[in-house]
């Protein structure tokens, strides 16, 4: 069994805060610190340029690949680090796109997250006005999937509502009818157990400062099947993805399986701070983790339909419908949100009406959500929330 409360002494949590963000931005494990100070200081303070070979900073993407890959069931070899999602996305699609050279339409829902879908758009308008971006509603995209399909692009869990796709049941559908398919985890991975090896995924995406709490603007992740890893040519073919990198060759070639999905220089300290915090998951069982999320969600969901009415549920009532998070539409959302950060607890907002909550086991416990379910519906049924300075909008929300 897993040992949450000795997860959770391994994070640096803020003092008077109940943390239910993590969904968007993961806190800070303890060890991470210190593994980027020496990094700092041992590493780029003493070995200099050196460090590329002496401290194996060239290996880091490859080898932190394969420990995010065995948290979304991949296969060691298949997973590299670097690089934004959005970057990420693109080099997916386009290497799908590719592969499927006699179709020209990428399907997607309007419950993905948008910077998915201003990519795809943006990669449709580059080749040209046959290629198309076509979305529908997320409960019907298993029935939108036909045989002009080339690329199925899903985010798994919808950034809003939390709603979990059937990884394993789309699949099936879109290779059946040809297509090929792109994950988007950036709520999945380190939020439950994921197959992709066995759920005969083609790609996965995905980013790393949410549930895997690598830090703001943390490396992103992206996964190729073995059996597609020599096909695929990267459109974004940069120096490190070459075969060769240090032979300075004019002429491009790929690397050797999921070493061509490299592009620019990797983030040093921000791969490091991925690596430490990864220690965490050592010891942590999936399964373990999925059973304890489901156990947080359900308290505070039962908590607020008691206590405050009038916040309606926007994720599934099933719970295996649904990521690790949970949501609830109001019309003030914003402002509830707000005030409720006044008062210790964080969660986020998502437009139009979304507040947004992240359940994570590794740091949160039955007592830590109850608490928050509580002020939440006492902030609600007071209209604490009803001042100005908690309607004036941030830049992030």
């Amino acid at each position: 069994m897993t040992d949450f409360t000795a997860t959770r002494a391994m994070f640096d949590l803020p003092d008077g805060v109940i943390y239910l963000d993590g969904n968007s931005l993961g806190p800070l494990p303890r060890a991470v610190a210190a593994r980027v100070a020496r990094t700092i200081t041992d590493e780029w303070g003493q070995m200099v340029i050196t460090g590329w070979n002496r401290a194996g900073w060239m290996d880091l993407p490859a080898r932190v690949g394969d420990r995010v890959g065995r948290l979304i069931g991949a296969p060691a070899g298949s997973v590299i680090m670097g690089d934004t999602l959005s970057i990420k996305v693109y080099q997916a699609l386009a290497s799908a796109l590719e592969l499927r050279p006699d179709r020209r339409v990428i399907l997607s829902d309007t419950g993905n997250f948008p910077s998915d879908l201003y990519m795809a758009d943006g990669l449709c308008r580059t080749l040209g006005p046959e290629y198309r971006l076509k979305t529908t509603a997320p409960e019907l995209v298993e029935s939108a999937i036909d045989d002009t399909v080339a690329v199925l692009m899903i985010t798994e869990v919808d950034y809003r509502t939390g709603r979990k796709h059937d990884m394993a049941r789309l699949i099936a559908k879109a290779h059946a009818h040809g297509a090929l398919v792109v994950w988007d985890l950036a709520h999945s991975a380190g939020a439950f157990p994921v197959d992709v090896a066995g759920a005969d995924a083609d790609f996965a995406v995905g980013c790393s400062y949410k549930y895997l709490n690598s830090g703001p603007g943390g490396p992103a992740f992206i996964y190729v099947a073995p059996r597609l890893a020599d096909k695929v040519r990267p459109a974004l073919s940069g120096w490190l993805g070459h075969e060769a990198p240090f032979a300075f060759d004019l002429d491009y070639r790929p690397g050797a399986g999921i070493e061509r999905m490299r592009v620019g220089t990797p983030p040093i300290l921000q791969l490091v701070a991925l690596d430490a915090a990864l220690d965490v998951w050592d010891g942590v069982d999936m399964n373990d983790l999925r059973t304890r999320s489901l156990e947080l969600q359900q308290i505070f969901i039962d908590r607020v339909a008691t206590g405050a009415p009038d916040l309606r549920l926007a994720s599934p009532v099933d719970g295996q419908a649904r990521g690790s998070q949970v949501s609830f539409h109001h019309e003030d959302g914003y402002a509830i949100i707000q005030a409720l950060i006044a008062e210790g607890v964080i969660g986020d907002f998502r437009a139009p009406d979304i507040l947004r909550f992240g359940f994570t086991p590794l740091y949160l416990t039955p007592d830590d959500v109850a608490k928050a379910a509580d002020l939440l519906c006492d902030i609600v049924q007071t209209r604490r929330w009803d001042r100005p300075e908690f309607k004036t909008r941030s830049k992030v929300t």
